[in-house]
């Protein structure tokens, strides 16, 4: 037994380890080599590891790919910025919502040219769309596993890449068109490339997180940023070099990260706003307004002016449900990223501990704190934040939890014949086995076998884990086999379900429908995926607060959140009777009848949350009046749009992003979208849309659908989506085509000269 493993028993802190060995000289090897250790590995792997790797990635692929297409365009808002930027380089450049280049999505614009370049070359198409994001999740994988394996064993690379391959709100991510998978794979080549420069000091290697943390900005504006703190303090306290060097290396990446991450930034705020898009979610046309407001401190704060519900400060998390501790372990969120979250907590203090003695610059300890911190500081931000919080937010959190489930199952394993290594490994087990039965319980139709096979395998693993020393070598695999099994069965179910489930719309989550939670199959039609807490007098984040009352239309007890809305909330968190327009009457538990947008007496979601969803021999409505999801385009509509298209800037234009989306997607040619997103934004303003109409530029305007429908945008109606609404109507010939109402706005109305 080595001192090191006697420390580990001892009360006190361990003794520093043995230190490791230093990383043997690599002259430049000719490119036949590289590739040849590529395939192979490391000469120290043992023989299965590599073939394991390769395995891996293939099943992972595999999945990632699995159904794809049957997800459509998924979330329209952004399918429809890919189209317009593979037709327009300059809607490419800003990430126009539009060819015609009225505004631009919410976020900057490098999430969208991956697809885009996938559009230009293979036209447009649901999986042209997708299979860059599910490319990005195994290169994820594939990367983490590099980042694992370099300090640690080929077994912690492999335990640490499948546990994220089977993460479900990851699965669920890399298969969707949101920024979250570019976001995702840049953080984690960020984190590849401090541990690579703790490892001797190469300025290259800090240089190229800046380079990628500044890419992950043009992602995901501040949240890229999110980890700096931790990382920063890591390398200025144990990269082997001076105290002067780390600290000009760190500045010189921080230089790197603005030059890779500001020059879009200032191309954009110089370019004459009379010659460019929109920016979307400002409220005064600015990229930087938006990056410290809306998508800034908005988020932490709950002050997000221009979103739903947004500018009313923030209020404990009751919008977007309640913050504290346990957010993340809550029916919304647990069964997307919290299986494994107790055993990266407990693997974390292990790791920490078990290398607290060794010398500043250790490597193995900094991949701890490095991993740890990312993972701290994200689930801590994640748990108390105000403003607009989403399940699928939380692939943020899945590689760090990887990572350290990997380097701590296999650090402990090392040590498996002392007594104290064997019992955190049986707790870990044990605890993680109980919370995925809790899990799994609160889908308690959805395979109930499963929940008391990983109870009782994880349970028995954790009993022979104790036994440790006492077992011989292949017993003692096998019993670690069942234990990763038990642990991983949960998530890997899940993420299954994940795969075989087309997702669209706005807001999707991973995996089957859960008691007091968001869970449902699909994430279908209308984006939303199932009821909303069902038995609780508490509604989703800012669409309900159980029996509450709205005086001007808001959901549950949240007045004025969306225009025209009836008085009362549903009995279970559903949305007022008539509070978007279109909606029908909700009831407890109800489905409702009436206008449902396109289709007629379209029956209600599931619970009554939301209004409308698939019309009774009509079609599919935009989600939430259009604000979740696009509208299904019947084949008259969209012969309409399209007849004399190249004669005009835009086709159509209709109030919401995801109202103009579906239209666009349907016809290929450009639709304006009046308000960005939430239908808020001030763009363009009546006078603009005026004479755009003078001008000839614009030919339909889509009444049908919208979240502010004819009536009123968000924020009331008054705001310039309500103005342009109210003009139009009075102004111009209404026509109804196939169920959806169409204004001309070549005709004037015929009461007007």
């Amino acid at each position: 037994m080595t001192t090191y493993d006697q420390g580990f028993r001892a009360a006190g802190p361990p003794p520093p380890p043995p230190p490791p060995a230093p990383l043997p000289a690599r002259p430049e090897a000719p490119a036949g080599s590289r590739l040849a250790r590529a395939w192979r590995g490391r000469p120290e792997d043992p023989r299965w590891a590599r073939p394991a790797l390769w395995g891996l990635l293939a099943v992972t692929t595999v999945l990632y790919l699995w159904s794809l297409g049957a997800s459509g365009y998924a979330n329209q808002f952004y399918s429809a910025a890919v189209q317009a930027g593979s037709e327009s380089w300059k809607a490419f450049f800003f990430g126009s919502s539009d060819a015609g280049n009225s505004i631009t999505v919410d976020k900057p614009p490098a999430a969208l040219w991956p697809m885009a370049l996938s559009v230009r070359l293979f036209g447009l198409s649901s999986w042209a769309i997708l299979v860059p994001e599910a490319l990005m999740g195994v290169a994820t994988v594939g990367l983490l596993y590099a980042a694992v394996r370099r300090r640690f064993s080929a077994a912690a690379g492999l335990i640490a890449a499948a546990t994220l391959a089977v993460t479900p709100v990851a699965a669920l991510m890399f298969r969707f068109n949101n920024p979250d998978a570019l976001l995702c794979l840049l953080m984690v080549a960020a984190v590849y490339c401090v541990l690579r420069a703790l490892e001797d000091a190469r300025t290259k290697w800090l240089v190229l997180a800046g380079v990628c943390f500044g890419f992950a900005f043009l992602t995901k504006t501040l949240q890229a940023w999110l980890i700096l703190p931790p990382l920063a303090v890591v390398y200025a306290v144990c990269a082997p070099a001076k105290p002067g060097r780390r600290i000009g290396q760190l500045l010189l990446a921080g230089l790197a990260m603005v030059v890779s991450g500001g020059w879009w930034v200032a191309i954009v705020e110089l370019w004459p706003e009379s010659s460019r898009p929109y920016i979307g979610g400002s409220q005064n046309n600015s990229f930087l307004e938006l990056t410290f407001g809306y998508n800034g401190l908005g988020r932490i704060n709950g002050n997000e002016t221009g979103s739903v519900g947004g500018g009313g400060g923030g209020n404990g998390g009751g919008r977007w449900g309640e913050t504290g501790i346990d957010r993340l372990f809550g029916s919304d969120m647990g069964g997307q990223i919290a299986w494994l979250l107790p055993a990266a907590f407990v693997l974390l203090l292990a790791g920490v501990w078990l290398t607290w003695r060794a010398k500043r610059t250790d490597t193995r300890r900094a991949a701890f704190l490095v991993w740890g911190g990312a993972m701290l500081m994200t689930f801590a931000t994640f748990s108390f934040m105000s403003g607009i919080f989403h399940q699928y937010y939380n692939i943020a959190l899945a590689p760090y939890i990887a990572a350290i489930v990997g380097m701590g199952a296999a650090m402990l394993w090392e040590r498996r014949t002392t007594v104290a290594a064997s019992m955190v490994l049986a707790a870990t087990v044990a605890v993680t086995a109980v919370w995925s039965y809790v899990l799994l319980n609160r889908s308690p139709d959805w395979h109930p076998w499963l929940r008391w096979a990983v109870l009782i395998g994880g349970l028995a693993a954790a009993a022979g884990l104790l036994a440790g020393a006492r077992l011989g070598g292949r017993l003692a695999l096998g019993v670690a086999g069942l234990g990763l099994a038990a642990s991983l069965a949960g998530p890997l179910a899940y993420t299954l379900n994940t795969v075989d489930t087309p997702h669209r719309g706005s807001i999707v989550t991973a995996g089957p429908a859960v008691s007091g939670g968001m869970g449902g199959p699909g994430g279908g039609p209308g984006g939303f995926r199932g009821g909303f807490r069902d038995g609780a007098n508490v509604g989703p984040p800012g669409l309900g607060n159980g029996n509450g009352q709205a005086q001007n239309g808001g959901p549950g007890g949240q007045p004025g959140m969306v225009p025209g809305g009836g008085q009362q909330g549903s009995q279970n968190g559903g949305f007022p009777g008539g509070g978007f327009p279109g909606g029908g009457q909700t009831r407890q538990n109800g489905s409702g009848q009436g206008q449902n947008g396109q289709g007629q007496n379209g029956q209600g979601n599931r619970l009554g949350m939301l209004p409308g969803g698939l019309g009774e021999g009509g079609r599919r409505g935009g989600g939430m009046g259009g604000l979740l999801d696009g509208p299904d385009v019947s084949s008259k509509v969209k012969a309409a749009l399209e007849k004399n298209a190249g004669d005009y800037t835009w086709v159509a234009a209709a109030i919401g992003s995801q109202n103009a989306a579906g239209y666009q997607l349907a016809t290929e040619d450009p639709v304006m979208a009046i308000g960005g997103f939430n239908g808020s934004d001030p763009s363009p303003t009546l006078a603009q849309f005026k004479e755009y109409v003078k001008q000839g530029r614009i030919h339909y305007f889509i009444g049908s659908g919208g979240m502010g429908g004819m009536g009123g945008g968000p924020g009331g109606g008054n705001g310039t989506s309500a103005q342009i609404s109210s003009w139009i109507q009075a102004n111009f010939k209404k026509v109804t085509v196939d169920g959806t109402t169409l204004y001309d706005l070549t005709r004037k109305a015929s009461n007007k000269s």
